[in-house]
């Protein structure tokens, strides 16, 4: 799939037909486009507006319906009131007239039908008296509690109860439509109210005719619902919504609108006129406030019908105008691609023939069927033409890159040996330069630093034999300066240990024994041996990995102090603590054989820091206060003098790893390098 689409992609990028297809279909496809998004814009515009101003209209048509309904009540209350039964009664015997009155509810449709006696009238609300005063008819909704609608007729409050869906709970109260008719006497006093009505709840005879007004058959879309509803406050106590919107079961009836109806028409006494979720689906809806006699907010009425079928009917209008933009892109493409193949052919044979020239073919247009004087035809020929002239000029641009190449790789290959050459010799010379220098500067510092030990020697022998000769005369007595005497023989030590450590620097690496074969694990036991001894009070321990087994040609008495050295070297970073490690392996080449030994010697102590680490060798450098300067670098000395050479790895606050490459043949001439890559 993924190839076949990448052959597409760039047939239209590199083809004509393709290329020219796209051109001419882009405007229509862009037209077509445009004229698809402003369409489906007004649709939705136009289609949401009618579908709001519809439920607008419908919610006045159930609004008129239910007072029309009302009235209807009303009217048959009054047909009560004018029948010969109630006129006769009303006349000869006023004492069975309530209860004959109580009966006649059923007769005329109606829940509940109560006379009271004029006397009652304290009873009703001052807005209800006053009409009733006025001989005013009146009828209006009213919510009212168990209690009241008991007094209007026993068997409203069972009826009134609604158990409320998805909660624990009971509604008791009732929302009731009731209407009061006054009747006067001949003196013109009020003498009788008429009161009656019906109970809204759990009732749908009243929904289900409004529904019907609003709603008639063929007025809404195919599987759409009209649905009317009366709210007690925000609960659904008669209705038509169904449980079910699919299989259109059952009534929501003691279930809540939502909270953005609410607050919108019950606490705040607005209209809504929008998309509602009612219960389990989204309805086009309209709601209005429903009021009581005092003009206070006790419910709601709404009318709405299903969206989606609605959208439904929208997005297959959608699709079929989508299905016939792709049949005239399609029509148009195979008239512009048909119309125009006499004109792709001799593009695509001239397209191939530069294709094949430019793999390094010899090919040539040729005839391009068409007609004499046709404008690609002449343009055929014209290319053969330049490709002639072309291929001549390449051969002539051949033969002589061909003769230009021999003179240059003669000329070439003389230089180059000559160069190499001379790198050769300017590299022997820089060795040599720096060989000599380096010669030069230890041999004058080795002759300095000879003389002033030997000048040294001479009065500190003469001090030292003039101490033990004070200390001699003066018997006992010199017990009183015995401090100080010692304190003298301490610094004539000190001072001797530098002039030694002088005259050791000053021959250059000169041996004072044999240099033999030597296990190198041995030496490194005994230099271990002699630090152990001299750092006893140390709280220091020593860890030893001892892996050598190449042996290797060495002084063994200088080996030992360049061991015992580095060793205190590590000992004295640690200030006196911690744990030294001291290892031992073969030297091995690249191809993994030996050629000689290593020794590590690992502290963590302090750490140097770099610019320390590039000065740690020159002589007499030191950051001890007690110390000389002239150990690391006799060190390096004796070891460079053997060929090997000291590699120092070192971090602040971490520690550092001095690391002694000892070759397996010892060479006294030249100083081996270190090949990083195999440290």
């Amino acid at each position: 799939m993924k190839q076949c689409i990448a052959i597409w992609v760039r047939r239209f990028r590199t083809m004509v037909r393709y290329r020219l297809l796209l051109l001419t279909s882009v405007p229509i496809i862009i037209t077509l486009l445009a004229l698809i998004a402003l369409t489906m814009y007004w649709t939705v515009i136009y289609t949401w507006q009618n579908a709001l101003m519809n439920v607008r209209a419908d919610l006045a048509v159930a609004h008129h319906s239910m007072e029309l309904l009302q009235k209807e009540q009303r009217m048959r209350l009054g047909s009560l009131t004018e029948s010969y039964p109630f006129q006769t009664l009303l006349k000869e015997d006023q004492s069975q007239l309530i209860d004959w009155v109580k009966q006649q509810a059923g007769q005329y449709d109606l829940d509940f039908v109560v006379i009271h006696p004029a006397a009652a009238l304290g009873e009703f609300p001052k807005a209800n008296r006053h009409l009733l005063l006025q001989g005013k008819e009146q009828t209006f909704f009213e919510r009212l509690a168990s209690y009241e609608l008991d007094d209007l007729h026993p068997d409203l409050p069972a009826r009134a109860q609604i158990p409320l869906l998805s909660e624990n709970n009971l509604v008791s109260y009732g929302l009731i439509s009731r209407s009061l008719i006054p009747i006067f006497n001949q003196q013109g006093d009020l003498q009788w109210i008429i009161d009656g009505g019906i109970l809204l709840n759990n009732s749908t005879q009243l929904v289900d005719r409004i529904r019907d007004l609003v709603y008639a058959s063929d007025t809404l879309p195919e599987g759409s619902i009209g649905t009317v509803t009366l709210f007690m406050n925000d609960i659904r106590v008669s209705t038509n919504v169904p449980l079910d919107s699919v299989q259109l079961n059952g009534r929501a009836v003691g279930t809540r609108v939502s909270d953005d109806v609410k607050q919108s028409v019950l606490e705040r006494g607005e209209m809504w006129v929008d998309r509602a979720f009612v219960y389990d689906d989204w309805y086009v809806s309209a709601y209005e406030p429903l009021k009581d006699y005092n003009g206070d907010i006790i419910g709601m009425l709404y009318t709405g019908y299903l969206e989606w079928p609605m959208i439904k009917i929208y997005l297959t209008n959608i699709v079929e105008l989508g299905v016939g933009i792709v049949f005239v892109l399609l029509i148009s493409g195979v008239i512009v691609y048909r119309g125009a193949r006499d004109l792709f052919r001799p593009i695509e044979k001239m397209h191939q023939v530069v294709s094949a020239i430019q793999l390094g073919l010899d090919r040539r247009i040729g005839s391009l069927d068409l007609t004499r004087g046709h404008e690609l035809q002449i343009l055929g020929k014209q290319f053969d033409t330049m490709l002639d002239q072309l291929h001549q000029r390449n051969e002539a641009i051949k033969q002589a890159s061909q003769q230009l190449e021999d003179k240059v790789q003669r000329r070439t290959q003389s230089l180059r040996e000559k160069t190499e050459e001379l790198e050769q010799h300017i590299k022997l010379l820089n060795q040599a330069r720096s060989k000599l220098v380096s010669n030069e500067k230890l041999a004058a510092l080795g002759e300095l630093t000879a003389g002033i030990a030997h000048e040294i020697n001479n009065p500190t022998a003469v001090i030292l034999g003039n101490v033990e000769l004070m200390q001699l005369e003066l018997g006992t007595d010199s017990e009183r300066v015995r401090e100080e005497l010692e304190a003298i023989h301490q610094q004539i030590d000190r001072i001797r240990n530098i002039t030694r450590s002088l005259l050791q620097y000053s021959r250059q690496g000169g041996v004072q024994d044999e240099v033999t074969w030597q296990h190198l694990n041995p030496i490194v036991e005994e230099s271990l041996t002699l630090v152990r001894s001299g750092t006893k009070k140390f709280d220091v321990e020593i860890q030893t990995e001892l892996n050598a087994r190449c042996c290797v040609e060495v002084n063994r008495h200088q080996m030992l102090q360049v061991l015992v050295n580095l060793q205190m070297n590590g000992i004295h970073a640690m200030n006196d603590q911690g744990t030294l490690r001291v290892m031992t392996e073969d030297w091995l080449d690249e191809t993994g054989s030996p050629i000689g030994a290593i020794v590590k010697i690992i502290d963590h102590g302090c750490g140097i820091s770099e610019e320390s680490i590039e000065r740690i060798f020159n002589p007499f450098y030191t950051t001890r206060r007690s110390g000389t300067g002239l150990g690391l670098s006799v060190s390096q000395g004796i070891v460079s003098g053997i060929g090997g050479e000291i590699v120092v790895e070192s971090e602040l606050g971490k520690g550092s790893v001095f690391t002694v490459y000892l070759p397996e043949k010892a060479n006294n001439s030249t100083k081996m390098s270190v090949d990083l890559e195999t440290i």
